[in-house]
């Protein structure tokens, strides 16, 4: 039995699967992700981008933070990859009981998924810090300069930045889903991340699936690993 075989007889059997996923999820819709050689990270800018993403940049050089955020972090117009719409049809079918992710892109709900736990927030929800009234995404990249409520207040992006805390009901779904899971799949994510990384130690079972193009600190404690793209092992799943 191959290991796609495998995964596809584990997957069969699941009634309560967790999919956690990172920036490799949504790569393959063409996101740029953070940290390969064609990542934010290795661009040239005027400021590191890990700081320009903080709250304290946020507060100091909004104008800065929103251009930088309209250009290289507002994913609008892409579409769900196989990835994305094979999760979804899992969770369809009872298969897959939630999905993890590290994504603001709102993709894997685009593509049919319901239970999505995003921890890192998303571009699609934004509010006004003063009043609290919602926006649409769209309203943030028209905007010009910061953009700002009727009332006057700055609208900020549901997303989380560093120095932020993890939304805590969002955090706790994910550690009890992942407590429940019969299978734990992870993908597209260098786990080196945290707080996120960490939840994989909330996993009881002993079925862990990790799929990605590099090796990970968790490979040698996965059941399952595939080196490989998400787009070509998760194919092989939907056939």
């Amino acid at each position: 039995m191959t290991n796609v075989e495998q995964l596809r007889q584990w997957i069969q059997e699941s009634k309560t699967a967790v999919f956690f996923g990172g920036a490799g999820v949504s790569t393959e819709s063409g996101i740029p992700d953070f940290r390969s050689v064609d990542g934010l990270y290795s661009q040239k800018f005027e400021y590191p981008p890990e700081q320009i993403i903080s709250h304290s940049f946020y507060l100091h050089k909004p104008e800065y933070f929103f251009r930088f955020y309209r250009e290289k972090m507002l994913p609008l117009g892409f579409e769900p990859n196989v990835t994305h719409k094979v999760l979804a049809q899992l969770e369809k079918e009872g298969h897959l009981a939630a999905v993890v992710t590290q994504n603001i892109d709102g993709l894997h709900q685009k593509a049919g998924s319901k239970t999505v736990f995003e921890l890192h927030g998303s571009v699609l929800r934004n509010y006004c810090v003063r009043c609290h009234k919602f926006y649409p995404a769209e309203f943030v990249r028209d905007a010009k300069g910061i953009p700002l409520c009727d009332c006057g207040g700055t609208v900020k992006p549901d997303v989380v930045l560093y120095e932020e805390s993890l939304d805590q009901d969002t955090l706790a779904g994910a550690v009890s889903a992942i407590r429940r899971a019969d299978l734990l799949i992870v993908g597209g994510t260098s786990l080196t991340v945290y707080p996120a990384a960490g939840l994989l130690q909330y996993y009881r079972g002993n079925r862990l699936v990790l799929i990605n193009r590099d090796e990970t600190p968790y490979d040698d404690y996965a059941n399952l690993v595939f080196h490989d793209s998400l787009g070509k092992i998760f194919s092989q799943l939907s056939d």
